[in-house]
């Protein structure tokens, strides 16, 4: 079984093959990193993963018999749990594909800073996806701030319009009002000569 035949084979388990791809990929980084850094992790009824250093020895070529120096190094060491081997030899019975074949670990059963690499893995997760959700809030919030904005200046310039039409209209009465009265004046004085004349012709005739 290869990792892609892994994941199929939870996929069902853990609601859907992205989510069992992201499950795999999280335990065996959080696994990988925590034996690097020297840590043992065990996990109860399974096994333990851990750091094992060779010195520095002589071993022999199988090709050619000779002796070869190798230096020193480290490697990685997997030591299968109790229940793995009574499994495995027969011991006891496989359960069926839906019970768990091997004990749920207790709490705290990752030594070392195995269950704090584990935590740091879904903290960073977390992290990352609380960072999008606020790019996102904060893209919309931008998005409606220029909305809102273009809006009020679309309604400032409409009032603008407004109002200078009203201004134009209220200053065309106003020099229509005022060329009435310059006009009403010339009719008065005109109606006042007239009246003058036929004063002034009455007299004439009655001398």
């Amino acid at each position: 079984m290869n990792k892609a035949q892994l994941v199929e084979a939870i996929a069902d388990k853990v609601g859907g093959r992205q989510q069992a791809a992201e499950a795999v990929d999280a335990v065996l980084d959080a696994v990988v990193r925590a034996v690097v850094n020297g840590d043992r992790v065990s996990v109860t009824g399974f096994g333990s993963f851990e750091k094992v250093d060779r010195p520095a020895r002589y071993a022999r070529n199988p090709q050619t018999g000779e002796r070869v120096r190798v230096k020193k190094t480290s490697v990685p060491r997997f030591r299968a749990g109790q229940g793995f081997k009574d499994l495995v030899s027969g011991s006891k019975k496989l359960p069926r594909g839906g019970e768990v074949a091997v004990k749920k670990a207790p709490k705290g059963s990752l030594s070392g800073t195995a269950s704090a690499t584990v935590k740091k893995a879904a903290a960073k997760k977390t992290t990352a996806k609380k960072a999008t959700a606020k790019k996102t809030v904060a893209k919309k919030t931008v998005a409606k701030k220029a909305t809102a904005t273009a809006k009020k200046t679309t309604a400032k310039k409409a009032t603008a319009k407004k109002t200078s039409g009203a201004a134009k209209k209220s200053a065309a009465k106003t020099a229509t009002a005022k060329t009435a009265a310059k006009k009403a004046p010339a009719k008065k004085s005109t109606a006042r000569k007239t009246t003058t004349r036929k004063t002034t012709a009455r007299k004439s005739t009655a001398k």
